[in-house]
């Protein structure tokens, strides 16, 4: 057993983001074998964006249904399995693989872990999960599986960027249309916020340090954050108390971010915030509370207080 298949996501005719983080997460483990990418039931026309670096191989397989369905889903990848034997097969821990992913593994006798945030691959896969609302971080092996099936919480992994590649593209075989067991009736996409901090590149987040206690507390820090070119987020406490919204949450129970740079005035880093934003790629903390957590995830660090931290820098951007 060796080698990588990642199992893509579209819906309405677009790929989704989760599809190129996978491929990120994919190279990650690069050592255990060449990464195929395979597409079910969507538009073969968008497998030329699944020909990223790094890839291998995509498999467009078509479905006899122009929508998701879990039950095809797992006929197909169970083929590939038997196919390909790979030794991982990734895909995200969403409401689609959630659909298909576990049923997989327990008919193939393969090793599953969900919500996964971080892989490692030395000889054999290691990867780690949250336990107990992220409080307790857990490191999985799966000694005897010969293939192991991992769902990737989505937003861990940057996404790769789409094409740029010398990957092989070919056709898989069809799923017949007697492993079709549900039915379509619609979609009804969740309500959207105000701004997708998933996608920013740089994130200005604030926590209970910043002592709001009205909305209009914190518009000194929305005026920061648009002055030096972010976008404002914050830790669940000022979500709870309703002074931001849920859309600008950060963590276990917010939203998973990894942007260039996070900058954290008055965060103390709890782990279920720290689960969400440890992959930014630089983090600055600024905390009077030497002991803070948010110092233990942090690249660079400050004891001062954020308001003078918050002044300097309108200064500095004036």
């Amino acid at each position: 057993m060796s080698g990588v298949l990642v199992i893509a996501e579209a819906r309405q005719g677009a790929l989704r983001d989760i599809s190129f983080e996978l491929i990120t997460a994919a190279r990650e483990i690069s050592a255990a074998g060449s990464i195929t990418v395979a597409l079910i039931g969507s538009d073969p026309g968008l497998a030329a964006q699944l020909n990223a670096t790094g890839v291998s191989e995509v498999i467009t397989i078509a479905s006899p249904v122009d929508h998701f369905e879990p039950h095809v889903s797992a006929a197909a990848v169970g083929r590939l399995v038997d196919e390909l034997s790979p030794a991982v097969v990734l895909a995200g821990h969403t409401i689609d693989s959630l659909g298909f992913g576990a049923a997989v593994a327990a008919v193939k006798d393969a090793g599953f872990a969900s919500d996964v945030t971080s892989l490692a691959w030395d000889g054999a896969l290691t990867v780690q999960r949250g336990l107990y609302g992220d409080k307790f971080l857990q490191t999985l092996t799966f000694p005897g599986k010969e293939t192991v099936v991992i769902l990737v919480r989505p937003g861990t992994f940057g996404a790769t960027s789409p094409g740029n590649g010398s990957a092989n593209v070919r056709p898989g075989a069809d799923v017949d249309a007697s492993a079709v067991r549900s039915r379509h009736t619609g979609y009804r996409e969740p309500e959207v916020g105000d701004v997708d901090i998933t996608k920013a590149d740089f994130l200005l987040a604030i926590g209970r340090g910043a002592g709001a206690e009205d909305e209009s507390d914190l518009e000194p820090y929305y005026e920061l954050a648009e002055r030096i070119g972010a976008t404002l987020v914050s830790s669940r406490p000022l979500v709870d108390a309703g002074l931001v919204p849920s859309a600008r949450q950060v963590g276990q129970s917010g939203k998973t971010v990894a942007p260039k740079v996070y900058l954290a005035l008055g965060v103390s880093g709890a782990v279920q915030h720290l689960i969400g934003m440890r992959k930014a790629d630089t983090i600055i903390a600024v905390n009077t509370d030497p002991s803070a957590p948010i110092f233990g995830a942090a690249h660079y660090g400050s004891h001062a207080d954020l308001s003078d931290v918050a002044d300097a820098l309108k200064d500095a951007f004036s």
